[in-house]
């Protein structure tokens, strides 16, 4: 049975949830979204630091932490701003690091957004 995260993040009028827990595995994605529904557009460490922020709200809302994170899928629209991402990423998450995978895309939904996150996390208790 799945189960809706109440995250704290906008409704951004789309046929989504920011997150959802099945069973102990907790699935989420994450852009670089402001509370206000806009979306960060400016530099990659920006936009970075929001959406794993906006992650951390999320394992927060479940009751969970970053360090419960198993895996994360990033998308970036320039490879170039892996090196930027990844000075974000080791300030939200230790090591072991989650398992990871980056694809550089074409384009994201919003015109200037550069990053998008899918993350799957997974804790003990229920």
């Amino acid at each position: 049975m799945k189960e809706h995260i109440d995250t704290g993040l906008p409704d951004l009028g789309q046929p989504f949830s920011w997150a959802i827990r099945a069973g102990r595995t907790l699935y989420t994605t994450h852009g670089p979204v402001r509370q206000d529904g806009t979306v960060e557009t400016g530099p990659i460490a920006d936009q970075a630091h929001l959406t794993f922020s906006n992650l951390e709200l999320a394992l927060k809302a479940a009751g969970m932490g970053m360090h419960d994170v198993a895996q994360v899928l990033i998308y970036l629209t320039n490879v170039v701003d892996m090196r930027i991402v990844d000075e974000v990423y080791r300030l939200y998450f230790d090591a072991p690091y989650p398992n990871r995978s980056t694809v550089g895309v074409s384009a994201l939904v919003v015109p200037g957004m550069a990053i998008e996150i899918v993350a799957y996390a997974q804790t003990d208790n229920k």
